[in-house]
């Protein structure tokens, strides 16, 4: 195979179903052309190092996008570190950075891109400088799901009002978060429903609001479904914010090991009880309700 390489370049945030048909046109090139398919994205999100205040809470961090791109067809995903200094860099300067280090013969770009410094590298200049340096430009068109183009903001959208059967039509699969599971308090046990705490990753990533889900809860060899809470804990005066998971399926001790929660539904919002058996009762609903999500007939396993 040609060192060169059919690339795209981008943020990637979610790698949503735009963003795969990106990364499925540069594969396809690759093949027949029998040169390398590449993506050239940035850590951190570039709006982080020029506009703090204006970065959009992420779909995916880069633990997550790393194991998306992994199940991508693409030959190879650079992370590249995008600084001040990269962010002063010229469409002009950019595209020399492409061609010298990555090899770039043909960029696929996605209707709405723009690179260098403003984002003023459009897909006409990309033309220009095409024809002078000598690797050819093209534009993935749109992709509309139900009527709507698809974007990282409709889907971020989507997750903050909880609306996660839009989110996954765009995403093209569930919302999911990886998190490590930590010690909780041991309420749940009490309550007859022992729980899992899962620990957000980092304060960027975009979490549904605050409630009781019907999930499942993955890890390195086995799968449950669950029913997870997220948000304080009224019922015990217990402001802090926390994700616990209920599984329905035989775990092994799942502390200090890395899980990956996927939401399915959301059942209610969080609220306070009389008393912790009036609690009681509402998770035995609970458990019903996120049963009956999960499609699980009774007494079935929901891995």
């Amino acid at each position: 195979m040609s060192p060169d390489t059919v690339l795209t370049v981008g943020s990637f945030d979610g790698l949503h179903l735009g963003h795969r048909m990106v990364l499925g046109e540069i594969a396809e090139r690759a093949q027949r052309s029998e040169r390398r398919s590449m993506v050239v994205t940035f850590v951190p999100h570039p709006l982080e190092v020029v506009n703090p205040q204006a970065a959009p809470p992420r779909l995916t961090l880069d633990d997550e996008r790393r194991e998306l791109f992994a199940q991508s067809p693409v030959d190879a995903v650079a992370f590249l570190p995008f600084t001040r200094a990269l962010s002063q860099y010229t469409p002009e300067a950019f595209v020399e950075l492409l061609l010298a280090r990555f090899g770039m013969r043909e960029l696929v770009i996605g209707h709405d891109h723009g690179f260098g410094r403003g984002r003023s590298g459009d897909e006409h200049l990309l033309q220009t400088l095409g024809e002078t340096r000598g690797f050819t430009v093209d534009v993935v068109p749109a992709v509309a799901v139900e009527g709507r183009t698809v974007s990282s903001t409709l889907i971020r959208r989507a997750i903050a009002g909880g609306d996660l059967e839009t989110a996954a039509r765009q995403l093209g699969r569930r919302y999911a978060m990886i998190g490590d599971v930590v010690r909780g308090e041991g309420r749940g046990r009490t309550l007859g429903f022992p729980t899992i705490n899962v620990e957000v990753p980092d304060r960027r990533k975009l979490l549904p609001p605050n409630g009781v889900y019907a999930v499942h809860v993955e890890w390195d060899g086995g799968r449950s479904g669950a029913m997870m809470h997220m948000g304080p804990r009224p019922t015990f005066s217990d402001d802090r914010g926390t994700v616990e998971a209920h599984l329905f399926d035989q775990a092994p001790d799942l502390y200090g090991r890395s899980v990956k929660v996927t939401w399915l539904r959301r059942l209610r919002d969080v609220r306070a009880f009389a008393n912790p058996e009036a609690l009681r009762t509402q998770l035995a609903l609970d458990r019903q309700a996120a049963l009956a999500s999960l499609g699980v007939p009774p007494g079935q396993s929901t891995g």
